[in-house]
Parts: structure tokens; C-alpha cells; sequence
């Protein structure tokens, strides 16, 4: 196919999200940090960043044994303990604490950015319709579209069929491999194997796992049950929940009955929420780790305590991050916004995604999308309200600062350990390496010997 005519007035970046439906609790916020992302471009300003080496740095990080707790009223961050300082460093690195600076530019290559948004309305139908007319109609630039990975495998075909340069900006189970597209959420070996970890040593070795019946939920099972048995732990009971699903009374029971040492919850959506409630009301106490809640959904935020108590994340970014550059871009977002109630994951994730586009069309000094690729699998980096973050080009996935968030019976939060960066390893495990060999597939699980050796008997 031959390289699409570019629109030389605009860069055109299309967007689609569920700003209506079950998920919108995630499409809005995500939408509003695409407005934010792209305001900032056109008034002359970028993140900083650029070219680095081996994503290894500070690979062991922080340890708190008194990590301070932290607690959200609308915009301001309000610190309930502010614990003390920090021991045992393994190994840091220093980061700068002003992350936006001037581009020398209005907009990108002097040509102003025009967001075009549609409403996937929680629709998988729908969702290819938008795709098909962002990229053949509007012949966007660059597509910034997905929540679920159901919405994500259901326009990648059109993504491929097209040579449409992707991103996919949203936390997720991991094993895409696509020449086309670029991901810079966290996946499974950046969150599933640190919480384990965690809460294996801390608590027990019994799970009872509860998961959105979907590919993501599926898969994101999997790897927990492969880092369990891994970890000598062993999974006691497990459940898929149809999304939608708002009534756990059920599954409440069964885990009652089950006694599990602590439960991993990996639900999606405004409906599947309603289990933190439900529990906390039936007097459910187990300590629990998801890879989604409070970091995307904001339920502790949302829920009177103690829903969320016990909960832990390992996150690639949370509102609470008490840094300078992340208490400096919760106030620019709160200036645009100031009736949103929480700045999620996947919002953070979505804004530094545009700031990074800019950044690879600046050095490729085009919009031409296989020349912005090629600037993409350079070795960028790009300094984020989370920390570094850094695009790997073999994989097309990000290495993230990964924090283990823990919510209190208030619902208050502490960071209790700290790692400044966690590459995404998994498919160059597996052989991919996209620079050389372009692929237009996800590798699941059971393509990894690992996790067919490790199958619970």
C-alpha cells in the first residue's frame, strides 16, 4: 500500500474511547487527558525527554518501612502520615523535577494539533466503524484508541489492513506484537509478578482469584497462576465474571467458605466495581492485589472505607505520587478540569502518549508514519508525570517506574516499595524483535514453555 496523503494544515490525531457506557468512568478522564496533552502542544510546550540506552536503570529500587500515607480531597493531595525516610537503597537514579519545557514550536513541526474524539459507547461494532473512519475517512496522523482488549483486537485488523501508526495507552495483559502499533500501559510482568511477590510473602501462599471474563481477565489469571506456583503458592479457587455483572453476593460466599490467605481481583468496569462494596458490607476481610483497582477505577476514592482496605496495585502511576513533576501536572490538569474527581492510570498514560508522538514526529522531522515508527524504535524516552519512561524498540512496549500502592482501612495511600523501572521483557523472551521482523499477532501464555511447565497439575 502506498504511503497516505498527509493533510500538511493539521496533525491529525484520532481518538476513540467509551465516553458513554459501563466504562465511561475510564473514557472520560482518558479524553480529558488527550485535551490537556494537546492543549500544551499548541501553546509551544513538550515533555522532555529523548535518547537512552539500557532500560535498566535503578531495575532494584526503594524499600519504605514506614512509607507515608496519602489521601485525595478533589485536586489537593493531602499527606495523613508522612512516614519517614527512606532505607535500604539499592540503586536510584536522579530525575528532574520540571518535566515540561518550551518546544521552540507552536503545535508539531509548526503545524497545529487537531484532536478528532468519537465514542466507541462501549460498542464493539461501533468501535470499527470509528476506526475505519478515523483512518480511511479522516486519515489521521496517529490513533490513540482503546480501553478493553476486546475493543483493541477488534480495530487492530483495521490498524494493520491500513499501516495506521497506534498506540494503545492502556494497562493490559501483555503479549501484543505488532509492527503498527506501540503500548505504553504496563502489562503483566511489570504488575502481576512484583504484587504476587508481595503478597505471597506478606500474607500466604492461598489465592482465590475473581476476573473480568474476558481476554484480559483470562490471561491475566494465567500469569498469576504461573508467578504463584512459581512463588511455591498455590491458587484455591477461581472465578470469571461476565462484564456488566453488579450482583457478587455468590461469589462473596464462596470465597468466604474458600479462606483463601489474600484474593486477587482483576474487574473492569463501573458495574464489577460494586464488589469492593458488597464485600466490605458482608464483613469480607482478606487482603486483596488487583493489577486495575484504585489506579484506574479510583475506588478508593469513589467508596466509603474500608471497600478498598488492603488493597494493593503495582502501578505505573496513581494521583497520590507525591513527586514535584507529578504534583506540578495534577495542578495543570485540575486548571483544565476542575470537576473531575481523580486522575487515573490510564489518563497519565494517555498523556504522555500524545507528548511522546510529538517528540518522535520532531525527530523524524515528518508525519510519514513508517518515519515516525523508525523514530519510535530509536530508544525514546520521555519523562512522565510517573517518572522515565522508555519506549523499548524490539517489543513496541514501554519500560515503566512501577509503585506498590497499599490502601489502609481510610482508604489512605502508601507507596511501600518502589521500582524505577521495570522493562517489559516477556515477548523479547519469546524471540520478537520488530525492528528486524514485523509481526501482527499477541502471544498468550501457552506459548511460553515457562508457563506450560509450570501448569497446575
Amino acid at each position: 500500500m502506498d504511503q497516505k496523503v498527509v493533510d500538511r494544515g493539521l496533525v491529525k490525531i484520532g481518538f476513540i474511547e467509551d465516553l458513554s457506557g459501563d466504562l465511561s468512568i475510564y473514557g472520560i478522564s482518558k479524553w480529558h487527558a488527550a485535551q490537556l496533552a494537546v492543549k500544551e502542544i499548541n501553546a509551544g510546550f513538550k515533555l522532555a525527554g529523548g535518547h537512552m540506552g539500557s532500560p535498566g536503570l535503578g531495575i532494584l529500587g526503594q524499600y519504605a518501612s514506614r512509607p507515608p500515607l496519602l489521601k485525595t480531597r478533589g485536586a489537593e493531595l493531602l499527606f495523613m502520615d508522612r512516614g519517614g525516610e527512606k532505607n535500604n537503597v539499592k540503586l536510584l537514579f536522579a530525575e528532574g523535577d520540571k518535566i515540561l519545557v518550551r518546544s521552540g514550536e507552536k503545535g508539531i513541526l509548526g503545524r497545529d494539533v487537531q484532536l478528532f474524539a468519537l465514542d466507541g459507547r462501549s460498542d464493539i461494532e461501533v468501535w470499527k466503524q470509528m476506526a475505519d473512519r478515523l483512518i480511511c475517512r479522516e486519515k489521521v496522523d496517529a490513533l490513540v484508541a482503546g480501553f478493553t482488549s476486546a475493543s483493541r483486537e477488534a480495530i487492530r485488523p483495521i490498524v494493520d489492513e491500513n499501516r495506521q501508526l497506534y498506540f494503545y495507552a492502556n494497562q493490559y495483559e501483555g503479549g501484543v506484537a505488532d509492527k503498527n502499533a506501540f503500548f505504553t500501559g504496563a502489562v503483566c510482568e511489570q504488575q502481576v509478578i512484583p504484587v504476587v511477590d508481595y503478597m505471597v510473602k506478606a500474607y500466604g501462599s492461598r489465592i482465590y482469584i475473581i476476573a473480568a471474563d474476558y481476554n484480559f481477565g483470562r490471561l491475566t489469571a494465567a500469569w498469576t497462576r504461573a508467578t504463584a506456583l512459581l512463588a511455591g503458592a498455590e491458587i484455591i479457587g477461581e472465578e470469571f465474571i461476565p462484564l456488566g455483572v453488579s450482583s457478587f453476593g455468590e461469589v462473596v460466599n464462596r470465597i468466604r467458605q474458600a479462606r483463601p490467605d489474600w484474593v486477587m481481583t482483576l474487574l473492569v468496569g463501573a458495574a464489577q466495581q460494586n464488589y469492593y462494596t458488597q464485600a466490605a458490607d458482608a464483613g469480607l476481610r482478606f487482603p486483596m492485589a488487583s493489577t486495575v483497582n484504585m489506579a484506574q477505577g479510583y475506588e478508593h476514592v469513589k467508596f466509603r472505607p474500608p471497600a478498598l482496605a488492603g488493597l494493593h496495585n503495582a502501578v505505573n502511576y496513581m494521583m497520590e505520587i507525591a513527586t514535584i513533576r507529578n504534583r506540578a501536572f495534577v495542578k495543570r490538569w485540575f486548571n483544565l478540569f476542575p470537576e473531575d474527581p481523580y486522575i487515573g492510570q490510564e489518563a497519565q498514560n494517555t498523556y504522555f502518549t500524545i507528548h511522546l508522538y510529538a517528540n518522535a514526529v520532531r525527530l523524524a522531522g515528518t508525519t510519514q508514519q513508517a518515519e515516525v515508527i523508525q523514530a519510535l524504535e530509536s530508544g525514546l524516552h520521555i519523562e512522565a508525570p510517573e517518572g522515565t519512561v522508555f519506549m523499548d524498540p524490539a517489543s513496541h512496549h514501554a519500560a515503566h517506574y512501577i509503585r506498590l500502592a497499599r490502601a489502609d482501612d481510610q482508604h489512605n495511600i502508601a507507596f511501600v516499595q518502589e521500582w524505577p523501572m521495570i522493562n517489559a521483557w516477556w515477548l523479547s523472551r519469546l524471540g520478537v524483535n520488530l525492528v528486524r521482523y514485523p509481526e501482527f499477532k499477541q502471544y498468550v501464555p501457552s506459548d511460553d514453555l515457562c508457563f506450560t511447565r509450570f501448569k497446575k497439575r
